[in-house]
């Protein structure tokens, strides 16, 4: 499953002209398992890393949830299966926080899932909300931080497991790609930094450092390849 929607990725990528594929490649493994094998009909996602959408397209599509057969957004926009709107990086955390609070104060099921990258570790309302978010004990609240090492060259984060835990969370760091492994580590309240890699399955982009472009006729082939 998981070869089939890299290939669709792939394919609609260069159909599109659409850039960020290592991002989509670094969260596939992730968003699948949330979509397939963790999340029931009383959770909710948010995609805080907008540019890595095409993953979130692909496993939507699978799941019968959307099409993708015309061009979409290069960023998630709210409507249908997608519950918010992102793409400005650092506000993804803040809506799940408001959306995690809302259900404990309603006293409804159901968790808020939020995926963030690690770069966006880097903004400030990152850690407003995992404060709030600890000050209100959202026990209904799970953060998973993309972990593919895409901001080492600005800023390196060092250890954010370590940081979640100073700011109140139960905090386990994962192999991103391990979807087992993955899935047993969903538990509340909780950080996961899952360490991943940009690009993969595709070789040639890993070793280029890969981040936004389109694909020419001859790299599809070969990714494809």
């Amino acid at each position: 499953m998981i070869k089939k929607l890299r290939n669709r990725i792939l394919e609609v990528a260069f159909r599109d002209g659409m850039g960020h594929i290592p991002s989509a490649l670094s969260i596939l493994d992730i968003v699948w398992t949330l979509y397939y094998k963790v999340m029931t009909k009383d959770d909710q996602f948010i995609l805080s890393k907008g540019h890595g959408v095409m993953a979130l397209y692909a496993v939507l599509e699978e799941k019968g949830l959307m099409e993708w057969n015309s061009k979409l957004m290069g960023h998630p926009r709210r409507g249908g299966a997608i519950m918010a709107s992102t793409g400005s990086l650092g506000h993804g955390l803040p809506m799940a926080v408001g959306l995690a609070l809302a259900k404990k104060i309603k006293g409804e099921p159901g968790r808020v899932f939020v995926l963030v990258g690690d770069g966006e570790c880097n903004e400030g309302t990152t850690w407003e909300s995992a404060q709030l978010a600890a000050h209100h004990k959202l026990d209904n609240l799970v953060v998973i931080v993309d972990q593919n090492h895409s901001s080492d060259r600005a800023i390196d984060n060092q250890d954010l497991t370590r940081k979640f835990e100073a700011f109140g969370f139960v905090a386990r760091e994962t192999n991103g790609h391990d979807l087992f492994e993955t899935k047993l580590w969903f538990d509340t309240p909780l950080c996961i930094v899952a360490n991943t890699v940009k690009a993969n399955g595709i070789p040639f982009m890993q070793e280029n450092s890969w981040h936004n472009r389109k694909l020419t006729k001859e790299e599809y082939e070969k990714a494809i390849s």
